[in-house]
């Protein structure tokens, strides 16, 4: 299971359909595509900005072995761990992105796969109480699952303002 982040225009109301033709969602996690192919993984996914930091940071790589006389398996190394750093915040970059162009991150769903992650965004996003079968953040228990709340249970810590209450 992977967690997507949903990410809609500024001020979008919840429950408008027109801000999810708009909505990106991004998967939270390693990106192969990213660490295989580096700038061009940025370019696809149209972040023009991460994409010429990243070139602007491999270039500088190259041109600081070059300086030091590395050797070729020296070179090889620090490049495979460029591109492990790389595919690693891939992720975060595109949130980073999204937000910068005033789509901020507003909600998370933990799916299996991006199609399942679209749904379940979508009908969280759209009305995620009448959508059966899709639990959201912060829900309520079904009555049957909650537990008792007793008001004479002691307090465990140091909470001197709560002593006052009884």
């Amino acid at each position: 299971m992977r967690t997507y982040t949903l990410h809609v225009p500024e001020g979008s109301v919840r429950g408008d359909p027109r801000a999810l033709e708009q909505a990106h969602l991004v998967r939270d996690g390693f990106a192969w595509g990213a660490f295989a192919f580096t700038v061009l993984w940025f370019v696809r996914h149209r972040l023009w900005l991460a994409a010429l930091l990243v070139l602007a940071g491999l270039v500088a790589l190259a041109f600081a072995g070059r300086a030091l006389a590395l050797s070729p398996f020296a070179a090889l190394v620090i490049t495979v761990l460029a591109s492990l750093l790389i595919g690693l915040e891939a992720s975060s970059l595109r949130r980073w992105t999204y937000g910068r162009r005033g789509k901020p991150a507003r909600d998370a769903v933990i799916a299996g796969s991006h199609e399942e992650a679209e749904l379940k965004a979508a009908a969280r996003w759209l009305d995620a109480e009448s959508t059966p079968g899709i639990a959201t953040v912060g829900a309520a228990a079904p009555a049957a699952t909650r537990l008792p709340q007793r008001r004479d249970d002691a307090v465990i810590g140091l909470f001197p303002a709560s002593e006052g209450g009884r």
